[in-house]
């Protein structure tokens, strides 16, 4: 059976050791590059965990903070999938509505008034 990859990116932390402390001090170095991304952009690129990235941008993190890949990103197995359960087993009945915990909704009823 393989083993499924995953990653860990290292990008904040490598600019911190590097005295880099504020996402916006690589909006400067980038346009150097060639790079033009916005603030709200290179903050997303610094504290989440990228799913797709340019290897030009790639490249630019590793020339401004003078590392290696190795140190960027992280190759891990890659945890488990969690398993959920099917859709007709929630216990929720015939309405279907799952609820919240303990508490279900309850089906209004209508009642005729005769004025």
């Amino acid at each position: 059976m393989m083993t499924k990859l995953d990653y860990r990116w290292h990008l904040r932390q490598v600019m911190a050791a590097r005295g880099m402390f504020a996402t916006t001090d690589l909006i400067e170095p980038l346009a150097e590059r060639g790079i033009r991304l916005s603030s709200s952009q290179v903050y997303r690129l610094v504290v989440e965990r990228p799913e797709r990235l340019s290897l030009k941008v790639l490249m630019a993190l590793l020339d401004i903070l003078d590392t290696t890949m190795d140190e960027l990103i992280e190759p891990v197995a890659a945890e488990p999938a969690k398993q959920t359960r099917a859709a007709g087993s929630s216990g929720a009945g015939a309405g279907g509505a799952a609820g919240v915990g303990g508490l279900r909704p309850k089906r209004a009823q209508v009642t005729r008034i005769d004025s």
